[in-house]
């Protein structure tokens, strides 16, 4: 029963084990240190083609994954490390991970879009893990299978082809950022402190003997404070139309009602690395699986939100034809109902971990 896992940074599994101190946080973040490490060596050994092999993207996101974790312990915890350090590396990790996320961001969300322009359009279904490239073949013309629909899907195929050209220009810009990042003297720097940091935590002369679960609690009070602030009343009934609202709208920032729920996510991930850091690595994982599909859910609804906003701004291309506006129109309302499924997917599982916790 769920209920029968209690949070570590819970009260009343205060005597279930010894007390989570500093020590457990040097060695932590030493862990993470060393994953980094281990996946930059992976990185130059497996080298960085025009597009990238497979081993140098797992390498990147394994890059990603401990950056992530170390920035996010800097937050965290930072009253028991070393303030200045805390302060200048955490820009520093969120400039690695942030910049190394954006080709994969792009593959994914052309992958995305054309596969729903697909399903919108009646053709058989892409196959997983399909090629961004093999994704923009053209779609089934009028007078075929589905002829009923025959001015979406030719709009279809040039939207397509639109998605396909904006979005592998932006992905080849991401990659060759990605690699300039990575021979700059700045992530060299970066490197040479989580280097430092494999061996030697900054911590604060008190840390080893204090308790790590009041500032792992404090994050789970944040995360519960973002979540009360969203109308998950609303989010509570399906298909309601609120993540369509201001779809019309002519301002190109990103639409307005995704950025708590963004902000709810990234609060879900700092909650999920403080529970690592105070679990440590035998750590009860079956607590951590309860806010995996809430965690999944906000991920879908990040990824259906860019999507969108990448929908809305390839309609915005001067001199497209109605049928393709068309089709990017259809596509952008669809991928707001994707967002607003999400919402409705993190609400019924907020709704179980809320129970499991009681």
């Amino acid at each position: 029963m769920a209920q029968q896992h209690l949070d570590p940074t819970d009260p009343r599994s205060r005597h279930a084990g010894p007390v989570p101190t500093g020590d457990a946080l040097a060695g932590y973040l030493r862990a993470q240190a060393t994953e980094f490490l281990r996946a930059l060596r992976l990185h130059r050994e497996t080298g960085s083609g025009a597009n990238g092999s497979e081993g140098s993207a797992e390498a990147a996101r394994a890059l990603r994954r401990s950056a992530r974790r170390i920035s996010a312990s800097l937050h965290t915890f930072q009253p028991l490390l070393d303030s200045d350090w805390c302060e200048a590396m955490r820009p520093e990790l969120a400039w690695v991970s942030g910049t190394l996320a954006m080709e994969h961001a792009y593959t994914a969300r052309l992958e995305r879009l054309l596969a729903a322009l697909h399903r919108l359009s009646g053709s058989t279904a892409l196959p997983p893990q399909t090629s961004a490239r093999a994704a923009a073949a053209p779609l089934p013309k009028a007078g075929g299978p589905a002829r009923e629909r025959g001015n979406l899907t030719v709009g279809a195929a040039k939207a397509g082809a639109l998605l396909d050209r904006q979005l592998t220009l932006a992905r080849t810009r991401a990659h060759s950022t990605a690699l300039q990042a990575l021979g700059s003297s700045r992530f060299h720097a970066i490197a040479d402190k989580v280097a430092v940091l494999a061996s030697e935590v900054p911590l604060d002369k008190t840390a080893g003997t204090t308790d790590l679960r009041p500032l792992s609690t404090a994050a789970q009070d944040r995360l519960a404070d973002a979540v009360t602030a969203l109308p998950l009343v609303v989010a509570g009934h399906p298909y309601n139309a609120a993540a369509l609202v201001h779809g019309l709208s002519p301002d190109t920032v990103p639409h307005p009602q995704d950025a708590p729920w963004h902000q709810v996510r990234l609060l879900l991930r700092l909650h999920r690395y403080a529970r690592e850091a105070v679990s440590g690595p035998k750590g009860n994982t079956v607590v951590d699986l309860r806010l995996l599909a809430a965690g999944q859910a906000l991920n879908r609804h990040r990824d259906a939100s860019e999507a969108s906003a990448a929908a809305a701004q390839a309609a915005r291309t001067p001199r497209i034809a109605p049928a393709t506006a068309y089709a990017l129109g259809v596509l952008h309302a669809d991928q707001r109902h994707e967002v607003e499924a999400a919402r409705f997917a993190f609400q019924q599982a907020w709704q179980k971990e809320t129970v499991g916790a009681s």
